[in-house]
């Protein structure tokens, strides 16, 4: 199966970078390893956004059940970034039954998963959207 951005309702909240993933003031780990991976931060994370979007029906997802709210899916991605580097992101999704929309997940974050430790050594290639 595949999350086509054509589908419709196909929604990331800008917020999920904003005002977590990609701010320093909340998690600068987190927000450190977006920017060395792929040059992504604060003041581009519309741009990381597209490249989701642009991408996301190229790659399958997988279910990962149903906790009461709506399917659950990930989908691993291979970007290349601002810097012109390539990781794989992983994200997560909901598709919510009472909404129709098929949205990032709502508590899901980007994170370098490699570890947050080993990111500013290995320069952190998996990053992750994850609930």
């Amino acid at each position: 199966m595949y999350i086509s951005s054509h589908m419709g309702n196909i929604k990331i909240p800008l917020e999920k970078f904003t005002a977590y993933a990609l701010n320093e003031a909340v998690d600068k780990d987190k927000a450190i390893a977006f920017e060395l991976a792929l040059g992504y931060n604060i003041n581009n994370a519309d741009k990381l956004i597209a490249n989701i979007m642009a991408n996301l029906d190229r790659f399958p997802a997988i279910p990962k059940g149903n906790k009461g709210y709506g399917q659950l899916f990930e989908v691993v991605m291979t970007l290349t970034g601002e810097n012109r580097k390539t990781a794989n992101v992983l994200t997560g999704w909901i598709d919510d039954p009472l909404t129709g929309e098929i949205t990032a997940l709502r508590k899901g974050n980007a994170t370098v998963t490699m570890t947050i430790r080993k990111a500013a050594q290995s320069r952190g290639q998996l990053l992750s959207i994850i609930h």
